[in-house]
């Protein structure tokens, strides 16, 4: 109880403190600003003289010493030497290939050169760097493209004689000992096994690179260093494209002569020092005489010989090679058809059986590693039974005996 309780007459209440009410509610004071805000921005929107109100701009920054009659200081000329590498350098070439996943139906847009994006924004891209020209080769036998470094011959060289395995002294004891040469498909994708190929294998097996792999031409060089011979698979279309698509940059019968060369342009710039192409894939491919003949007409030009690899019957690639003096061969027995290491065996003595009916016989195999095991062990033992184990240029060279 307070001294104000005591003091205060009986039988009366205390005065009640008066409360302070507002002119209006918290609902009116907000609609209130609202209507407010709303007022100030329609008076923006009538009378803000902006004729570009609401459109998306771009703000782009130049240089004003660039500008027709600007006092401004001029910027510091670039070195002579810079200007003319600017004014001189070419612009990269952008291609654009689609591949199809025939499992799943899935889309690759793959660039070559520039890295251009195709517009598909659910395509996925692959960028393929246009690679420089390699150590070890004669730039003589070298022409530029707009992919690249691509082979030619010239003053009377040619890249299979330039770039062929083995010697001269091998070449004339090959003219009268059984010979056989072997083919190692698929190289160049799998750094591994194409590593083991490489250092498994004896000089005188000639190896095949793909066009694909981050850096294909490193292992060439590696390859070459090793002294074994070295040839470029160029896919090309089978039966049963696309469901069965060989890669980025298929030479097609689809094409035209045009479009196929660009492409084998394209192949022929991965790497260089090869002697000679062969087939990868391309069971429809090289038995239609429109599309082949102008890709064999232009390798042979460019001084290249052809390895068709055997896997089909109705090729006319010999044909078509023969027409043009081009060094040629085709395989007879593809080795590792069934990768076991008794058909294995079997398919090898099939080889040295042809090489002493007919003089020389060819065999391809992929890289697989029971394939480049047992090849390796044969080889070992074949100079004992009397026959020569020949890079694939001299087997080219030897004619075969009836």
């Amino acid at each position: 109880m307070t001294t104000d309780d005591l003091s205060a007459p009986l039988g009366q209440d205390r005065p009640r403190k008066r409360r302070i009410r507002l002119p209006f509610t918290v609902p009116q004071l907000f609609a209130s600003v609202l209507a407010l805000f709303l007022l100030t921005f329609l008076g923006f929107a009538l009378f803000n003289d902006n004729p570009l109100g609401g459109e998306p701009v771009a703000k782009v920054a130049y240089d004003p010493s660039a500008l027709p009659g600007d006092k401004t200081k001029p910027k510091a000329a670039a070195p002579a030497a810079q200007q003319q590498q600017t004014a001189t350098a070419p612009t990269p070439a952008t291609q654009t290939i689609t591949i199809i996943d025939g499992s799943s139906g899935k889309r690759q847009d793959v660039m070559v050169g520039g890295g251009a994006s195709t517009g598909d924004p659910g395509a996925e891209k692959i960028e393929v760097d246009t690679p420089p020209a390699m150590g070890g080769t004669n730039p003589k036998l070298l022409e530029n493209s707009r992919y690249g470094m691509i082979p030619i011959a010239a003053d009377g060289m040619k890249p299979f004689r330039a770039y062929a395995g083995g010697s001269d002294a091998i070449r004339a004891m090959a003219a009268k000992t059984p010979s056989i040469a072997i083919v190692i498909t698929g190289l160049g994708v799998g750094a591994a096994k194409t590593a083991d190929a490489i250092m498994k294998l004896p000089p005188a097996v000639t190896l095949a690179f793909t066009p694909y792999g981050s850096d294909p031409s490193k292992l060439v060089e590696r390859a070459r260093s090793q002294k074994h011979e070295i040839l470029l698979q160029v896919p090309m279309e089978p039966f049963d494209y696309p469901d069965n698509d060989p890669g980025p940059q298929t030479l097609l019968t689809t094409q035209d002569a045009e479009q196929n060369l660009d492409r084998l342009a394209w192949h022929m710039s991965r790497f260089q020092g090869y002697v000679g192409i062969a087939n990868f894939m391309g069971s429809r491919f090289v038995t239609t005489d429109a599309a082949l003949q102008p890709i064999v007409k232009d390798a042979a030009k460019r001084g290249l010989a052809w390895l068709d690899d055997g896997s089909s019957p109705r090729s006319i690639a010999g044909v078509a090679a023969e027409a043009q003096a081009m060094p040629f061969a085709k395989a007879d027995v593809v080795i590792d058809t069934v990768p076991t290491p008794a058909e294995i065996d079997r398919s090898l003595a099939k080889l040295e059986t042809l090489a002493k009916e007919r003089g020389t016989s060819v065999g391809v195999a992929s890289a697989l590693p029971m394939s480049v095991e047992r090849i390796g062990n044969w080889a070992r033992q074949l100079e004992s039974r009397g026959i020569m184990l020949v890079p694939l240029t001299t087997a080219m060279l030897k004619p075969k005996s009836s």
